[in-house]
C-alpha cells in the first residue's frame, strides 16, 4: 500500500515541535542578523514554516521576504548558507542527527491572494449574494 503524503493533521506532535523550534532558531539568526551577508542583512526574512521529516534529518523551511522584494536573491543568499543555518541549529537543538536545512519560497500567501481575487470577482461576489440570501 502506498504510503500517504503527510499532511498537517497526520503528522507527530514531535515533528511540528521540532519543526517550530527550527523555525524559532531560523527567525532569531535572520533577525538578529548572525549571518555575514549583505543581501540577507538588507532584507527582512520570515520563516514561516519548517517542516520536518520524520527521521528529522531534514528541514524544509518555507520562507517570504518582507513585501515579496527581491525573493530570489533572498533564496540564493540563504542556500550560499546554509552551512551555517545547519550548523547553528544541530548546536542549538542537540538532537541525535543535525538536521539538513533546505530553504523553499512560501507561496501560500500568493496562493490566499489568488482566491482573494477570485472571490473579489463580480459574477462570484453575484453567486455568493444568492446564497447569503437564501440563508
Amino acid at each position: 500500500m502506498a504510503k500517504q503524503p503527510a499532511s498537517p493533521e497526520t503528522r507527530s506532535v514531535r515533528l511540528l515541535k521540532v519543526g517550530e523550534q527550527v523555525r524559532h532558531i531560523l527567525s532569531e539568526l535572520l533577525m538578529r542578523q548572525e549571518v555575514h551577508d549583505e543581501v540577507l542583512t538588507a532584507h527582512s526574512v520570515s520563516v514561516t514554516e519548517v517542516r520536518m521529516s520524520p527521521d528529522l534529518r531534514h528541514a524544509t523551511a518555507y520562507i517570504k521576504p518582507l513585501l515579496g522584494a527581491n525573493e530570489e536573491a533572498v533564496l540564493k543568499a540563504l542556500r550560499t548558507n546554509t552551512a551555517f543555518f545547519q550548523k547553528e541549529v544541530a548546536q542549538r537543538l542537540r538532537l541525535k542527527y543535525a538536521a539538513k536545512v533546505k530553504f523553499l519560497a512560501d507561496e501560500s500567501f500568493d496562493a490566499a491572494s489568488h482566491i482573494d481575487k477570485l472571490l473579489a470577482d463580480p459574477k462570484v461576489q453575484r453567486d455568493l449574494g444568492d446564497v447569503v440570501d437564501e440563508a
